[in-house]
């Protein structure tokens, strides 16, 4: 279980979201993180064309962790493992609800 916390970013174009996991407790220090590990692991980008993105990561010999998936007919998501282990999600929107 976990709190969100999101803010826009001042000119709209962008949001961040911080999230903080309340359980399960990680009391197992550094290893290959996962995503609900204690610390900043996980930032999430807002993007277009996300299968285009994926396509090209891939050409350049980045893969998912994980497959990319619909969540709730709202958003299209995938994630990446980025510099020191931080996981990238990338979000592309696919419908306004």
């Amino acid at each position: 279980m976990g709190a969100r916390d999101g803010q826009r970013t001042p000119d709209g174009s962008g949001k961040l979201e911080l999230v903080k996991y309340h359980a399960p407790a990680d009391n197992e220090g550094a290893h290959p993180l996962p995503v609900n590990r204690l610390s900043f692991r996980h930032i999430a980008i807002e993007v277009n064309d996300l299968n285009t993105i994926v396509d090209g990561l891939r050409d350049r010999g980045v893969d998912t962790v994980g497959e990319v998936r619909d969540y709730e007919d709202t958003y299209r998501l995938c994630y990446v493992r980025g510099p020191e282990g931080l996981i990238v999600e990338l979000a592309e929107m696919i419908s306004a609800s």
